[in-house]
């Protein structure tokens, strides 16, 4: 295997100060089968999307990687199916019952408001997006790309007591088990991973230092082509240089590739051996042993009803009043906004695959691609949009959090005493809510933690009829929640070496993580959450 140079130094230091935790018991570890791993996320995308892709574009990417690799039609995301837990699981080996992590936006019983000075009663909102941005607006979040915590306005954090002294929880220090990046880092290896907002320094995992390049411009940014030199790889996709409307990214087909381009381009860096940002090709540091991005375009073409109006590309795409986005039948037939999506993450896959091939990489990289979650519904006729407001009058309600799940917590100080109240009132508006399941802390402690004993697990997670969304808006999906359509994922392993399969086996998207550090030739059991949760090995020969 071909062993390129790594950031020496810092990697070495890492591993005194973590790997020497590793136990004992772990030191025997398995053959290397890889130099590299590259793992792609392309959010939304469900397994019958990847199999039907492949099927109508013979000639793509998808079929190529397919034709050297293992597809897993039966794979699922975590449940919740958000985007927090959905790309912990793949980076952790865990669900939410060992990482802590429900939701982006969530609750912590012993953690105090933003700006509170930890004064009063603990329990709080922790709210990890956009929002603790320094700017939300700029691509940049208002710090440096590359240098996560200088994009987090540590203000809007939430905060803790540590060792009595008023802290802010930072998106590393909210889980609660190490993740591969540090595990690898451990191993002397270097990092790399590209995400959709600086609330992704939770890939850092507790340490803070998993990922020694962290790349995370803000998708909900306005549209612009700002601070980018050039976009990389097809040049079929140049056109799209001529068009930012200076709206949201997330509000345009377009709009959205722009940024996730943005993240291609840093890997690509990457891969040729410089850091994400370097632009200019600089200062060789090495390929990362594990290095990815996410995508957000075939996420934003299932949820967008129609582009944005500011971009003549999306109108063209848009032209007609059926919808542009979403799907035309049951059987995932995409409409033009989500082909558009599909074919985008496709050819930048191509150009990530020319690219380590032309450095010689190919052969010793193991290409991971996967979703963090689907979206809900598939079928459009089953779309409802219902009103979330009936949960704000739960009795001792703090917190509810809804997508095509509802997440419900009562006030600490209010919960035992009107949690039988709360519950009742739950099922009397389950019919206007479209709750079909009330999972409460019977339901909830084998499968998380009691809430009763536990800081972070919702009260109730309220599962709703498939096709419901809690929205008043024209968004055509969500995800959240715990349907077919939300976690039956993509998960395509791939390398030239790999006999083409289709392995049928009910599989889980947190093997990912085991599978990676295997594949490197480190134990799985040195994941807190795979050794916590017994999450084994991908089946399947590669």
């Amino acid at each position: 295997m071909r062993r390129l140079m790594h950031a020496a130094t810092s990697a070495a230091i890492f591993a005194l100060t973590i790997g020497a935790s590793i136990p004992p018991a772990y030191a025997t570890k398995p053959a290397a089968r890889y130099d590299h791993v590259l793992l792609i996320s392309v959010d939304g995308m469900h397994a019958i999307d990847l199999a039907k892709y492949i099927v109508t574009h013979p000639a793509s990417t998808f079929a190529s990687l397919a034709g050297n690799g293992i597809r897993y039609p039966n794979a699922l995301t975590t449940g919740p199916s958000d985007s927090f837990p959905g790309l912990l699981a793949p980076v952790t080996g865990g669900t939410s019952k060992s990482t802590g992590v429900f939701y982006d936006n969530s609750y912590d019983r012993s953690m105090f408001a933003p700006g509170s000075a930890c004064a009063g009663s603990p329990g709080t909102n922790t709210v990890y997006d956009e929002s603790i941005d320094k700017n939300p607006v700029s691509f940049n979040a208002g710090g440096t790309l590359g240098d996560v915590l200088s994009q987090i306005d540590p203000a809007a954090l939430p905060l803790a007591l540590v060792g009595g002294v008023c802290t802010p929880v930072y998106p590393h220090s909210f889980i609660k088990v190490n993740t591969i990046f540090e595990a690898i880092r451990a191993h002397g290896g270097q990092t790399a991973w590209s995400d959709k907002h600086p609330a992704y320094d939770i890939v850092n995992g507790p340490s803070g230092m998993g990922v020694e390049d962290l790349f995370t411009p803000e998708v909900n940014s306005d549209d612009t082509t700002a601070g980018m030199t050039v976009f990389p790889s097809d040049p079929s996709w140049f056109h799209l240089n001529n068009t930012t409307t200076g709206d949201d990214t997330t509000h345009g087909y377009h709009s959205v590739a722009r940024n996730d381009l943005r993240k291609v381009h840093s890997v690509l860096n990457e891969i040729a051996g410089f850091r994400s940002t370097d632009d200019s090709h600089t200062t060789v540091i090495g390929v990362p042993t594990i290095m990815g991005m996410n995508f957000q375009a075939v996420s934003v073409g299932q949820k967008l009803r129609n582009g944005n109006a500011a971009d003549p590309l999306d109108v063209i795409t848009c032209a007609g009043s059926n919808p542009c986005g979403g799907y035309a039948s049951a059987a995932a037939t995409p409409n033009k906004g989500l082909a558009f999506g599909l074919d985008f993450v496709d050819s930048q896959l191509d150009a990530m695959v020319a690219e380590l091939s032309s450095r010689g990489l190919l052969a010793d990289t193991l290409i991971v691609v996967e979703a963090k979650h689907g979206q809900s519904p598939i079928d459009l006729s089953l779309r409802m949009a219902v009103s979330d407001a009936p949960y704000a009058a739960t009795p001792g309600i703090a917190q509810f959090t809804t997508d095509d799940v509802a997440l419900v917590w009562l006030d600490p100080s209010l919960q035992q005493a009107d949690y039988s109240a709360a519950e009742a009132y739950l099922m009397s508006q389950a019919s206007t809510l479209g709750i079909v399941q009330l999972l409460d802390k019977a339901s909830l402690a084998p499968l998380f933690h009691n809430p009763f004993s536990n800081d972070r697990t919702p009260d109730f997670i309220a599962i709703t009829k498939h096709g419901l969304i809690y929205t008043s808006g024209s968004k055509l999906a969500e995800h959240g929640g715990f349907s077919q359509d939300d976690r039956n994922v993509a998960l395509l392993i791939s390398n030239p070496a790999i006999t083409a399969a289709v392995n049928d086996s009910g599989v889980e998207t947190r093997q990912i993580a085991s599978t990676i550090l295997d594949v490197l030739g480190i134990s799985p059991k040195e994941l807190d959450g795979a050794r916590t949760e017994n999450t084994k090995v991908l089946p399947g020969s590669y």
